[in-house]
């Protein structure tokens, strides 16, 4: 039933077409065994009859092949005696010779017995022949003649009664003829019934579901999508539709929802739009009084740079510089992509701000492959790692703290990696930054840009092909945060700083 479930329309028609052809085919054959069987029978009710018949005249033959030698001795009427002999005595062998109770057997025997003390009186009688001992033939002919009519009495008795029995026998044979014929009859109407039974239950399980998927489609013509899903029991070509059918009623109902839901939506935002033009102006005044409070902070930071350079301040200059730089970069629209080289030197900025803080307390060693300085990148992807190198891992360590930033082509991708040789994370630690199941720690030192939302905006400025991992050997053994994001490139290179 499985198989014929997966079969296709095609499939069935032809399956169904065999196997009725087959049982048709298959009585048609039987019935025709039995019957060829059955006339073989009524055959051999007469094939005695028939050998008896071709004995007596074997008998007569010899008879009369011996009578014309003894009249002529001529060679041809020789030849003839001895080949009606061989036929005769071939003739005999079909006969019983063992001992029996049995009367048409015992006849046989009989039959037999004088047919070979016949053989042997004719025998002699055409040696007495050749020899022209006419007395000693002349006698023994009278005795052979007496033996040839007792064998044919022998013969004509056994005949009629085997007459009569095949007689009997044939008559019950014809019975079971007509008996067959009816039972062939009978039989070849159960199968014409069978297979009509057939082929009308397999084509109602091909048109059922037709019929079904007909009124349904029917009733959705209407506007009524609130109907059931209709059953797929088989996979052929209706299956097929019937499947797609539900799918197609599915998502139609699904954007019907959708769409009452987006309806509802507009309804609110419409109903806050009033709402909202109300504090539009209250929005404008604070989005002005926030861009102009960092300008203040940028002129305010220029004008020391400037003074400090009046007064051959040169380090307080640079100093002021790196940390307008610094803030002015923060400020920017986060929408807006950045280059990569543009990255690297607000990492610069940076680092130069903390060693001027912290007494040159950190070693900064960086490899970049300048051609990648034009690669587009979102925003505030280095600084929070570097930053992250500075607070977590060589802030409390009890050596002097060094941080690796390489930058370069690896097959068709870009690889950037920040190494420091500090504290170290646990693969639990890793595994937690990395999935996201503990929230980035926000210190007091920290722009607030955290890994999570480094990867985020990685992913979604390269469509999900960026790639974030964390290197560390435990505690104590340094890390390093590996990036990698997508990149058309012929130059390989061998990422400096992992830890091992």
């Amino acid at each position: 039933m499985k198989k014929w479930m997966s079969m296709t329309l095609q499939q069935k028609l032809i399956a169904l077409f065999c196997l009725t052809s087959a049982v048709i085919l298959a009585v048609n054959i039987y019935t025709y065994a039995i019957i060829s069987r059955m006339m073989g029978r009524v055959e051999d009710v007469y094939i005695s009859n028939v050998n008896l018949n071709d004995l007596s005249e074997g008998l007569d033959d010899l008879q009369v092949a011996m009578s014309d030698y003894l009249r002529t001795k001529s060679s041809d009427a020789m030849e003839q005696y001895y080949r009606s002999e061989q036929d005769y005595r071939e003739l005999l062998d079909t006969l019983n010779r063992q001992a029996t109770d049995n009367e048409i057997l015992l006849t046989e025997k009989n039959i037999y017995s004088l047919s070979q003390s016949y053989l042997e009186l004719t025998s002699e009688i055409i040696q007495a022949k050749r020899g022209r001992n006419v007395e000693k033939y002349a006698s023994l002919y009278g005795e052979a003649s007496e033996l040839y009519d007792e064998v044919n009495t022998f013969i004509y008795s056994l005949n009629n009664e085997q007459f009569k029995n095949n007689s009997v026998t044939y008559r019950a044979l014809v019975e079971s003829l007509r008996y067959m014929e009816l039972i062939t009859i009978i039989v070849l109407f159960l199968v014409l019934f069978g297979n009509a039974s057939l082929i009308v239950m397999s084509t109602k399980m091909i048109t059922e579901p037709l019929k079904l998927l007909a009124a349904t489609a029917d009733e959705v013509a209407k506007g009524n999508f609130e109907v059931a899903q209709l059953p797929v029991q088989q996979m052929d070509e209706v299956g097929i539709v019937t499947g797609a059918f539900n799918q197609m009623v599915t998502s139609i109902r699904n954007y019907i929802e959708q769409l009452r839901q987006t309806l509802e939506r507009e309804n609110q935002l419409k109903e806050r739009e009033f709402l909202m033009q109300n504090h539009l102006k209250d929005a404008q005044l604070k989005y002005l009084q926030a861009q102009i409070n960092p300008h203040f902070l940028f002129n305010t930071l220029n004008a020391g740079a400037q003074l400090a350079m009046m007064e051959d301040a040169e380090k307080t200059e640079r100093f002021l510089l790196n940390v307008s730089e610094f803030f002015r970069y923060n400020v920017r629209k986060d929408d807006q992509p950045v280059t990569l080289g543009e990255e690297i030197r607000l990492v610069d900025n940076y680092v130069y701000i903390l060693n001027v803080r912290f007494a040159d307390e950190i070693l900064f060693e960086k490899d970049v492959d300048e051609s990648l300085n034009q690669v587009p990148v979102p925003g505030m992807i280095l600084q929070p790692l570097v930053e992250n190198a500075v607070n977590y891992g060589i802030r409390n360590i009890d050596w002097k703290g060094r941080i690796e930033l390489t930058v370069c082509k690896k097959e068709a991708h870009i690889s950037i990696s920040v190494w420091d040789n500090g504290a170290g994370m646990t693969k639990e630690r890793i595994a937690q930054v990395l999935s996201g199941e503990m929230a980035d720690e926000v210190s007091s030192n920290s722009n607030g840009v955290g890994m999570q939302n480094v990867i985020k905006r990685l992913n979604l400025f390269f469509n999900d092909q960026a790639q974030m991992d964390i290197y560390s050997e435990g505690l104590n053994m340094g890390t390093e945060v590996v990036i990698t994001i997508p990149y058309t490139g012929e130059e390989d290179c061998h990422v400096s700083g992992v830890v091992s």
